[in-house]
């Protein structure tokens, strides 16, 4: 048989090719959306790719992004890869310290950032070393041109590179073991780790999303994608698309609620794709006009968990399908997801394993369970798109078996759908005994006044812990924290109940879009005094009695 090394640029080859007038499409506030097919979308990273040879580029030299979901971004991915260079995507809602930290661990060259990012570059380039090349990709050196040196880096724009130094450039010369993207954990249980991602487990993620019984992204999809690129690759979804000649909607940099309706409604929208609170933000923002989307029929929700009263609103509202799913970074990141034609549940469930990945359960010392239905353990997995090692790393992240510990508590019916129960580090120990804050917080968040919701342990003198109750309200309702805690009697263990419920205007969220459970426990730390555990106000928290 034919040797066909298994290299992401085959996708933009393919969609050049065979849905070449297919549209990309990006929205500007306050502006018509820019509008490219992927002919022309191909030819300018292609020729992007020669524009980095040109500035000095080697194979295998990382390329940093710090952008949002654009065209440029779209273009940007494919020019690093294609040519063999390694995509490093950085997170913009971090601090320029984190950020730093990452840069200098890669060793990137260049520093691809959106025009709104540029002013950053002050705080961040006297930090790295490393980095030799700023290129901004959709916008104007203000007071500078091309090849201009300052603070230590020469400054290019991504259209001036694509017209002056662009050349053609043949793709996919390489092996497909070659690293093709790297990307960095959220750091929400701990410092941020590197995932390498390599061409090989890229391409065959991809194959994974778009099984039937996955992601099902199909050439008559208009496909938006607001989980952001810097994401784990947008979930894979800027590979997906391409592959099978989707329409592509990139919302640039906002993703709120009115902003997010009026383009899925004028691009006709049939596939949405991101994590709940965006989902919430759109269904309120349609509540409060009576705005329709006619063209939608399913929803992707994944990041974290999505209240099963959401997944409910998001149906009856809107008429759609929702899958949910879950993943991680070092599962490239999909890794179970609910089918498409599953039928509607009172229970968030993420689905099954497509082809391609393999789950299993272990007790706490790492032992598989006999039985790997009906009960909770810590969840491991396996298969061809999972980290070996975290970038940097001398040992493997693998047990003896070559499966990965995701960290999370997970439950398997007997229909082979799996659920996570909670993360192991989030347990919360009482008076000895383990209180699981996922159970709580999947029941609170049924009750018709809960936005979102958390659970998190507080020290306490006798116990060791007792759970705090966090809860941000839905819009326009006020919470009886009485009702709250009456909703869990004869659901969860007496112990279990938590002894506080605390309100929050607007639940703090990290980088990713989940709730951030560090910051809620640093923050109640600091509202009570050392000498007797009283209660203090800080930011806009108020605790209820």
């Amino acid at each position: 048989m034919q040797s066909y090394t298994l290299t992401i640029d085959k996708f933009l080859d393919h969609a050049a090719k065979w849905s070449g007038a297919r549209q990309v499409v990006t929205a500007r506030e306050g502006l018509e959306p820019r509008r490219i097919d992927y002919q022309a979308v191909r030819e300018r990273s292609n020729h992007l790719s020669g524009a980095l040879r040109a500035i000095g580029l080697a194979p295998g030299d990382r390329v940093a992004t710090l952008a949002w979901n654009t065209q440029h971004h779209f273009e940007m991915y494919f020019a690093i890869m294609g040519a063999g260079y390694v995509c490093h995507t950085l997170n913009p809602r971090i601090t320029v310290a984190q950020l730093a930290a990452i840069v200098n661990e890669a060793q990137d060259r260049v520093l691809a950032v959106s025009a709104d990012q540029a002013p950053y570059c002050e705080e961040l380039l006297p930090l790295c070393p490393t980095v030799e090349h700023v290129v901004v990709m959709d916008g104007v050196l203000a007071g500078r041109s091309p090849g201009d040196t300052a603070l230590g880096v020469r400054w290019w724009t991504h259209e001036w590179l694509i017209e002056e130094l662009g050349a053609p450039v043949t793709w996919g010369e390489f092996d497909e073991e070659t690293p093709a993207g790297l990307c960095y954990t959220s750091g929400t249980t701990g410092c941020p780790k590197g995932v390498m991602y390599t061409h090989r487990s890229n391409y065959l993620h991809t194959l994974r999303a778009l099984q039937a019984d996955s992601m099902a992204v199909t050439g008559s999809d208009v496909l938006l994608i607001a989980v952001p690129m810097f994401h784990a690759n947008a979930w894979g979804l800027p590979f997906a698309a391409p592959a099978v000649g989707a329409g592509m909607v990139l919302p640039g940099r906002h993703t709120d609620g009115p902003g997010l309706a009026k383009l899925m409604r004028e691009e006709r929208v049939t596939l949405a794709v991101g994590v709940h609170t965006v989902w919430l933000g759109v269904v309120e923002h349609l509540d409060a006009i009576g705005g329709e989307l006619p063209d939608l029929k399913r929803v992707l929700i994944g990041g974290s968990k999505c209240p099963a009263a959401l997944i409910r609103r998001l149906e009856s509202r809107l008429g759609v399908t929702v899958q949910t799913s879950w993943g991680m970074t070092e599962l490239s990141p999909l890794g179970t997801i609910a089918a498409p034609d599953a039928p509607p549940s009172d229970s968030w469930a993420s689905g099954r394993p497509p082809l391609g990945l393999d789950l299993k359960l272990t007790d706490a010392e790492g032992n598989t369970l006999e039985t790997q239905r009906g009960v909770v353990g810590h969840l491991k997995v396996k298969g061809a798109s999972v980290i070996d090692r975290y970038y940097g790393a001398e040992t493997t992240a693998m047990d003896e078996e070559g499966y990965f510990d995701t960290g999370d508590l997970a439950l398997i019916d007997e229909a082979g759908n799996m659920s996570i129960s909670g993360r192991s580090k989030d347990l919360i120990k009482s008076g000895g005994e383990w209180i699981n804050p996922a159970e709580i917080e999947d029941i609170v968040g049924h009750h018709p006044t809960v936005g979102q919701v958390a659970v998190i342990g507080r020290p306490d003198d006798k116990w060791g812990e007792r759970p705090v109750l966090v809860v941000e309200p839905s819009a326009g309702e006020s919470l009886d924290p009485a009702s709250l805690l009456e909703s869990l009697r004869g659901k969860v263990a007496k112990f279990w109940i938590p002894d506080q419920v605390v309100e929050v205007r607007s639940m703090p969220l990290a980088a990713t879009g989940k709730i951030d459970k560090n910051r809620l426990r640093a923050e109640l730390s600091r509202a009570y005094s050392d000498d007797e555990h009283t209660l203090v106000d800080f930011n806009e928290i108020t605790y209820l009695d």
